[in-house]
């Protein structure tokens, strides 16, 4: 008689491996390991980059929020683990001569200080640090001397005692606490008194330029959230003073910026005007001056990430809707070609010597490094070989003509097998901001169904509606001053077309995201409750007036999405907040929130959870807190917890297309060892 191992090993042996695919799982999810930061050795030679991955739950791991391991590779498969599992190491960069790799990091009880690792081995050592205060961002200067640190608040001793006596109140928007910005010698031993350099304002960020003389400094007039949308600008600083010597006036939003390598101009990414709703633009900047100049301005695209060559060439990730291209420009700023990605999504960028390297995901794989060779990508690592395992639905870009004409794209994920005869059952996951686009490559996540779905015979569609990034400034603000209007419309006419297509059960379609997302979810289940089956929101909207004075950006929400004020139009408000359209809502909806969001106030759930529990009580209906969460859950636990939660009320209520099934229980089975550890 064989034994079980012998059984086994020839059934190996007698089937092919995919023959013994499986679908992916929540404890799938709770284990990936993405590639995070990359920095490129100025010599091209080595990249050192981080991975971000969670404690795993499911396998008994403390839980936690993510941790960022750093790795080096030299070539592909050439990769290696520098720093012990429990360094979160943040801020990677390489000093000028390429021999250390420096980071930013807090060892037991101290405060987050500079370090670094010989990149030929030997032992990290502290680098830099100011006393008592956290070190959040670094640079070196040219020469390696220097190191330049943007540091938190200095202690407020008087605080400190208030707190502790128990006078701990907080003022709200007031008393912010300023980053600073200090200087220290690269030495033998850590400089023990820093110098201080002035600069204005709420600092978040900072570079040095190659002359070591110059350098650029992010500034805001506070700390609060709506400044860092509207109120951002680039200043080019004397590094030795601190003196501002320009402001780059761009009037929107800032993203990525750069330095050429001859110090004459600055890459910018930025918005084009203070309704833009993302900062998407390409501009050079001339140094001297601040002057600013676009340079795709119109383009139906986005700009991602920039990073300047040692030739002085910039190359750009571009984003024309769901597809990623590199493209090159020469110095005098003209351009000089672009690289289509194929399925590759590119998020990131960065160079050294010769070499360009990118983080990018498929549609089958989180992101990993791709070194720019031969004008073609290489793959350099793979940090989740186990996937090979699983068995993915086929992903495809879709293209659809909304009911006004408008042309809509967006990722499709079929069922794993296909979709059967009648349709699959087909998730809506809407992304948030909606200054954001969904990408062809990896889209699974814990609030993302993605695979998970697909693996269980859901299809899943992300469209990138009206409102979305990638497509041009002019579609972007298509969804301005019409809340709930087109930009949600166009989810339904996604819905109608897929079943047309035959791919979606058009009784069991149902719809969930976060955020902006978790509004389309709300209004979904109530003014839209006819097109849904179920719904899973997630800090999402509930109530367009009272969002407005529990959030941390009215200026923006002004700005880029309603361009009204509520006393403009108190009712015209009302009319387009889910709660208003209870009435209608007989979609099963589940709704969760983190107890500590700031953006959108967890009271947008609670008012939508208590008016369809008071006029609508047959609708199935549940409200989960996450204790401790922002916008958007961070531990492990809670995002695990959060996947099993989504997928078994599309089970209960999508799949089934069963309404008035019974609740599911109100805990999921978590598969733990022991779920009544203290542990």
């Amino acid at each position: 008689m064989k034994t079980l191992r012998t059984a086994l090993l020839t059934a190996t042996l007698m089937f092919p491996a995919a023959a013994l695919a499986r679908p992916m799982t929540a404890e799938d999810v709770a284990k990936l390991e993405s590639v995070g930061a990359i920095a490129v050795s100025p010599d091209g030679s080595r990249v050192a980059y981080t991975t971000a991955g969670l404690p795993d739950v499911t396998e008994g791991e403390k839980d936690g929020t993510t941790k960022q391991e750093l790795k080096v590779a030299w070539g592909p498969d050439s990769w290696r683990t520098y720093l012990p599992k429990d360094v979160s190491a943040s801020g990677i960069t390489f000093s000028p001569d390429g021999g250390m790799i420096s980071y930013v990091w807090a060892d037991e009880d101290e405060k987050r200080a500079v370090w670094g690792i010989p990149i030929d081995g030997g032992a990290p050592k502290k680098l830099a640090e100011v006393e008592e205060s956290n070190v959040r961002s670094h640079d070196w200067s040219p020469d390696g001397g220097t190191i330049y640190m943007l540091v938190s608040a200095a202690e407020d001793k008087q605080r400190k005692g208030e707190n502790k006596a128990g006078f701990n109140a907080i003022v709200y928007e007031e008393e912010a606490q300023l980053n600073r910005l200090f200087a220290a010698s690269v030495g033998s031993s850590v400089d023990t008194d820093p110098r201080e350099i002035s600069v204005p304002g709420y600092v978040s960020s900072f570079d040095i330029a190659p002359d070591g003389a110059t350098g650029i400094i992010e500034t805001a007039p506070t700390p609060n959230v709506d400044d860092s949308y509207t109120s951002k600008r680039v200043n080019i600083i004397d590094v030795a003073s601190g003196n501002v010597k320009a402001v780059v006036e761009t009037p929107g939003k800032i993203g990525d910026v750069e330095i050429a390598p001859d110090g004459s101009k600055l890459s910018l990414i930025a918005g084009v005007d203070m309704n833009d709703p993302a900062a998407t633009t390409l501009h050079f900047v001339d140094m001297a001056t601040g002057a600013i100049t676009p340079v795709n301005a119109g383009a139906a695209e986005a700009a991602v990430d920039t990073e300047f060559l040692s030739d002085g060439r910039l190359a750009a990730v571009i984003h024309k809707g769901a597809s990623s291209f590199v493209r090159f420009y020469n110095a005098d700023g003209s351009a000089a070609g672009e690289q289509a990605a194929g399925d590759l999504a590119i998020s990131g960028i960065d160079a050294g010597g010769d070499r360009i390297v990118v983080r990018a995901s498929t549609a089958t794989n989180p992101s990993e490094l791709y070194v720019w060779e031969n004008d073609s990508f290489t793959r350099w690592t793979n940090h989740n070989t186990w996937l090979a395992d699983i068995d993915f639905g086929k992903q495809s870009v879709i293209t659809y003509t909304a009911r006004d004409g408008q042309e809509v794209e967006g990722v499709l994920i079929e069922p794993v097998g296909g979709a059967p005869a009648g349709g699959a059952p087909l998730i809506m996951n809407v992304h948030g901001g909606p200054e954001a686009h969904e990408s062809n490559g990896w889209v699974t996540a814990y609030s993302k169904p993605g695979q998970v779905a697909a693996g269980q015979g859901y299809a899943v569609f992300l469209p990138n509606y009206r409102g979305s990034t990638g497509y041009g400034v002019a579609f972007a603000k298509q969804h301005q001053a019409d809340y709930a209007g087109k930009e949600f419309n166009d989810i339904v006419d996604a819905k109608r077309f897929l079943v047309s297509e035959g791919i979606a059960d058009p009784d069991r379609t149902g719809i969930t995201g976060g955020s902006y997302g978790g509004y389309a979810s709300a209004w979904g289940a109530t003014a839209l409750s006819a097109e849904y089956a179920a719904a899973v929101m997630f800090v999402g909207i509930s109530n367009q007036i009272s969002k407005f004075g529990t959030t941390d950006i009215p200026y923006e929400m002004y700005n880029v999405h309603s361009r009204k004020w509520p006393w403009e139009d108190w009712q015209g408000m009302l009319e387009v907040s889910p709660i208003f359209h209870v009435d209608k809502a007989t979609t099963p909806i589940l709704i969760m929130h983190g107890e500590e969001d700031t953006r959108v106030d967890p009271s947008q759930s609670y008012e939508l959870y208590r008016a369809i529990k008071v006029r609508k009580p047959d609708t199935r209906t549940r409200m989960v807190l996450y204790p401790g969460e922002p916008h958007g859950n961070r531990r492990a636990a809670s995002r695990y917890d959060y996947n099993l939660r989504m997928m078994r009320w599309f089970d209960t209520y999508l799949k089934t297309g069963d309404r008035s099934a019974p609740l599911p229980p109100s805990r999921p089975d978590l598969g733990l060892e022991d779920d009544s550890s203290e542990d």
